[in-house]
């Protein structure tokens, strides 16, 4: 088991643009805009909104205790430093000091949560170390006994929050995204089921995100769930490629709440985690021109459309679905245009 660490053809004057070329211009108008809008990074305050809890599992070997450590300690940090989550509200159970990484631990953690906890507040629960998978259900491995992707769905579902975040950053951990779905909740796996039992390099990809600055690919200051797991995806991604390796994970996002993961935004997935962010800064605040914001705002409404239509396309007919995308597409590359003069 290896547990390192770490032609298009040319389009006649008649034929339509499909969605696949519509997208891969949408993405370049992105990459301009970006690289012309970059709004000055302003000093984390402290959110009481949020709260982390973060479960450093059991290492197994010196090795992985290390970095499963630094790991721990790098989003710790960019949590509280970047995006000012308060010390007192993150929550952290570790292998080697208590509060310990145990069944028992995690269930007392819980169980706080219940009593701490509002309705409004947004709960981010982070798995780091190893996981495992039986054939029927996927585990988290914890020191001493494992507790089941079920169980922990159950502990979700008593909180009175109704935004909770799950990253599990483990292998084998694809499963947890049918376990733990539900109305509310985003759930992102650093594999694709439970058969991926390498481990995993997407947890030290996914910290990269937290900390990059071109990891807000749409340069409204802040960044989005959605962004730091397409951002740690793609990092993944190619990391196996530059190595020349055999990709032995896939991270999957679920948050439509139908227990189906996906590597990419399809069928609908991606809208209640473009919504939810790590930082706590409005569009207002994140951009210093008023122009700009306002442009921000436009493309941001043009973009949950694009959602909207690309989860409603099978329902649509098929020249309505491609007329409609190319009109909205269009629309938002004049939006980037205006952003990067804007920029500028």
């Amino acid at each position: 088991m290896d547990r390192s660490r770490s032609g298009r053809r040319p389009k006649t004057k008649n034929q339509k643009p499909n969605a696949a070329l519509i997208l891969i211009l949408l993405l370049s108008s992105l990459v301009c805009a970006q690289s012309s809008v970059n709004p000055k990074p302003r000093l984390a305050q402290i959110d009481p909104n949020k709260f982390a809890v973060i479960i450093n599992g059991a290492s197994g070997e010196e090795e992985y205790g290390k970095q499963f450590q630094q790991w721990t300690k790098d989003l710790q940090d960019a949590l509280n430093k970047r995006f000012g989550f308060d010390p007192v509200k993150m929550k952290l159970l570790s292998e080697g000091q208590e509060p310990r990484s145990t069944a028992d631990g995690v269930r007392k953690t819980f169980t706080a949560l219940k009593s701490e906890l509002q309705p409004d507040n947004v709960l981010f629960v982070f798995f780091i170390g190893h996981g495992s998978f039986d054939g029927k259900e996927s585990k988290f491995n914890l020191v001493g006994p494992d507790i089941p992707a079920s169980e922990y769905s159950n502990l979700l579902s008593a909180l009175p929050t109704r935004r909770i975040v799950v990253i599990n950053m483990s292998s084998a951990s694809g499963e947890f995204a049918k376990s733990l779905s539900a109305k509310g909740r985003v759930v992102i796996t650093a594999t694709r089921n439970g058969q991926e039992t390498n481990a995993t390099h997407f947890p030290g990809f996914f910290i990269d995100a937290l900390n990059a600055t071109d990891s807000d690919t749409d340069q409204d200051g802040h960044i989005s769930i959605l962004e730091a797991f397409v951002y740690a995806n793609r990092l993944t991604a190619e990391f196996y490629t530059r190595s020349g390796r055999l990709a032995t994970e896939h991270a999957l996002l679920e948050d439509n709440g139908d227990g189906v993961g996906h590597e990419r935004l399809e069928a609908g997935e991606g809208i209640l985690a473009r919504a939810t962010y790590l930082d706590s800064l409005s569009v207002d605040e994140a951009a210093e021109n008023v122009a700009i914001a306002k442009l921000l705002k436009e493309r941001t409404r043009l973009e949950g459309e694009i959602e909207q239509l690309i989860a409603r396309k099978t329902s649509l007919q098929e020249p309505e679905y491609e007329t409609t995308l190319e009109r909205l597409f269009i629309e938002l590359a004049k939006i980037n245009r205006s952003i990067k003069q804007a920029g500028t």
